[in-house]
């Protein structure tokens, strides 16, 4: 219910201005700009150089904290590596991007994978294990990396479709736990006697099969389209 601004009367929900004095009507209910933006072209994007260093200062207040933290206190460990790996790698993941945002996609997922490998490394060092580094961590790193080098490359430019692309990832899975079993054997029996990799390469398989006809039958392809969204 609305009143005249100027005598108090009340007013009709459809007057425009009050029927005593002629001053405008206006009405809360219907006047009043939304809460909200209406539309998100309203709202200020925001600044990715300024997310950037928000970003890096949280991460190097954090690893300074723990740093400092680790130094004073009397400890067996240094325990700080993890967090400073950690901060290492999710500012190389998530700011990098922020601030070259025209790096070619070859060098982020470089970055990407050498940020993997430092953060292994750091805890390499407290564990003592350089050698289990190199001989185990740095082979499996750098097959994920090739892995994830060859999805970028199949998958650049989206020029496949979802359920292509789905059953390269799905693949790509498969190949890495084969990678995986082939590296931990190579380093603790010296020979690769393959195992639960092939069960996991045999789902994959059993998984991409259906979606490859799913693919090339139209009327199927339509089907999941419609109600999957895809």
């Amino acid at each position: 219910m609305s009143y005249c601004v100027n005598c108090g009367v009340e007013l009709d929900p459809s007057a425009k201005t009050c029927p005593l004095c002629g001053t405008p009507a206006w009405h809360p209910e219907l006047d009043a700009p939304p809460y909200f933006p209406a539309n998100s072209a309203a709202v200020q994007p925001a600044s990715r150089r300024e997310a950037a260093i928000l970003l890096t200062a949280m991460l190097v207040s954090v690893s300074l904290c723990c740093g400092l933290l680790n130094l004073f206190l009397p400890t067996d460990r240094p325990w700080s590596l993890y967090v400073i790996g950690a901060a290492v790698m999710l500012w190389v993941w998530f700011t990098l991007p922020m601030v070259l945002r025209r790096l070619p996609v070859f060098f982020r997922l470089t970055a990407d994978v050498a940020a993997i490998g430092i953060y292994v490394w750091l805890i390499s060092i407290d564990l003592g294990g350089s050698r289990w580094f190199r001989g185990l961590a740095l082979p499996m790193n750098g097959w994920a990396g090739v892995l994830v080098f060859l999805l970028s490359f199949l998958l650049r430019g989206g020029r496949r479709s979802t359920l292509s692309a789905i059953a390269l990832i799905i693949g790509a899975a498969g190949l890495l736990a084969m990678g995986i079993e082939f590296c931990i054997d190579r380093y603790f029996r010296g020979v690769w006697q393959p195992g639960w990799s092939l069960i996991v390469l045999a789902v994959c398989v059993g998984l991409i099969i259906p979606l490859r006809i799913v693919r090339r039958v139209p009327s199927l392809r339509e089907e999941a389209r419609r109600r999957f969204n895809l």
